[in-house]
């Protein structure tokens, strides 16, 4: 277990019977950068059962945070969602991922574009104070199939914006667009539907998609991954890497289904 620190749990929440989200300690000596992820699990049978997980907590923070999916068969996920608070979690002590803002080229606009529980490192994003240094514009991206599904929306929405260190910042460069695919709500369809209709971008009231100005990460199903990246690929993009700047980046790895 030398890979690991163990981390004691503070709290549960439960968003949906699908998905929930919980909060740990941190090693003092855990570092990361904001968008990556680590391995995270339980001991099971004296051995450790371990999944990526991203940070929804900022680099800065005190507390670790996490957000999951519920699979009733899951090696680990049937295991980890009945956790409750003084439970003990391991971290990995190496955190990875591609989702840096280091590896996309200059432009106005960072779209994060996530489904389900890829909004995970996007949370951790938009607490980045470096983010709003860099862009005009930070435009928060998320679908899911029902309302309920979208977590940390009242965060977004009416908390964050309201941060007494920067939240000048939040309020003039944040946009924030969920949207459902299951039924009635402001934003209804697929992401790649609303990209590649104009939607998205006439709803925002912002120009269409263009190399010169939008830069964009994305986390979530494989099938919205390879939907994206043919977008992508007729646009002309560039994926970007630890060692070449690019237009776009994407997170591969995943939770289990």
């Amino acid at each position: 277990m030398s890979n690991f620190n163990s981390e004691t749990v503070l709290s549960v929440h439960h968003w949906t019977d699908r998905l929930f989200s919980f909060t740990t300690t941190r090693d003092k000596s855990f570092r990361f950068k904001n968008g990556q992820f680590a391995m995270i699990g339980l001991e099971v049978d004296g051995r450790p059962l371990m999944r990526a997980y991203s940070m929804v907590s900022a680099d800065y923070d005190e507390t670790l945070e996490f957000l999951s999916i519920k699979v009733p068969d899951g090696p680990l996920t049937s295991r980890l969602q009945y956790i409750k608070v003084d439970d003990q979690i391991l971290v990995g002590r190496k955190s990875v991922g591609t989702l840096l803002q280091d590896s996309l080229l200059p432009a106005k606009h960072l779209y994060l574009l996530g489904t389900g529980t890829g909004l995970a490192p996007f949370m951790s994003v938009i607490k980045d104070p470096d983010a709003y240094e860099r862009y005009e514009k930070i435009i928060l991206v998320h679908g899911c199939r029902d309302v309920s599904e979208l977590a940390y929306a009242d965060f977004i929405t009416n908390d964050w914006p309201n941060n007494e260190f920067f939240g000048d910042q939040i309020r003039e460069k944040l946009l924030y667009y969920p949207t459902v695919t299951r039924e009635a709500f402001r934003n209804q369809g697929r992401i790649t539907d609303l990209i590649t209709s104009g939607k998205l971008f006439s709803d925002l009231g912002l120009p269409p998609a263009n190399l010169d100005d939008d830069r964009f990460m994305l986390c979530g199903s494989p099938q919205f991954l390879t939907d994206m990246r043919e977008i992508f690929e007729n646009m002309k993009c560039i994926e970007g890497s630890h060692t070449t700047q690019g237009h776009f980046v994407i997170e591969k790895a995943f939770v289990e289904k």
